[in-house]
């Protein structure tokens, strides 16, 4: 009888550990287009954040963006001080960086990200204006 409450309360414990790390990664993200970049930025209150160097931002970018280098030794710190709890929508220039930032951002807990596919590259090659 012993052995057999041990072992129930074990089982019970691997689910009950299991459901808790399956609920833990609710973050969504979401590869974005620069058409539904654009309206993402009209319509919801989102937070830009421009992954590239300070050099590359400098250069261009979407206005509305604050700049936190994704290969800065205190990028996480930095990225720290965004609200987890907003939409955020990053972009790099051309998706690889904003690719790592967006894992990152969701095993860090931010609720909801969106990535722009193909990063300013593609904003621009749409047309779209940028600010320096």
């Amino acid at each position: 009888m012993k052995i057999k409450t041990i072992a129930t309360a074990l089982i019970f414990s691997i689910l009950l550990i299991n459901c808790k790390d399956q609920n833990k990664d609710t973050a969504i993200v979401e590869l974005i287009t620069v058409e539904e970049m654009d309206s993402l930025l009209e319509m919801e209150k989102v937070q830009l954040v421009d992954v590239r160097t300070p050099q590359e931002y400098a250069d261009g970018h979407i206005e509305g963006a604050i700049n936190i280098d994704f290969t800065d030794e205190n990028f996480e710190t930095l990225l720290s001080e965004v609200d987890k709890s907003k939409p955020v929508a990053v972009y790099c220039g051309r998706g690889g960086r904003s690719g790592k930032c967006s894992a990152y951002m969701k095993k860090a807990g931010f609720t909801k990200i969106y990535d722009l596919d193909g990063g300013i590259t593609e904003w621009k090659y749409k047309g779209k204006p940028v600010t320096k």
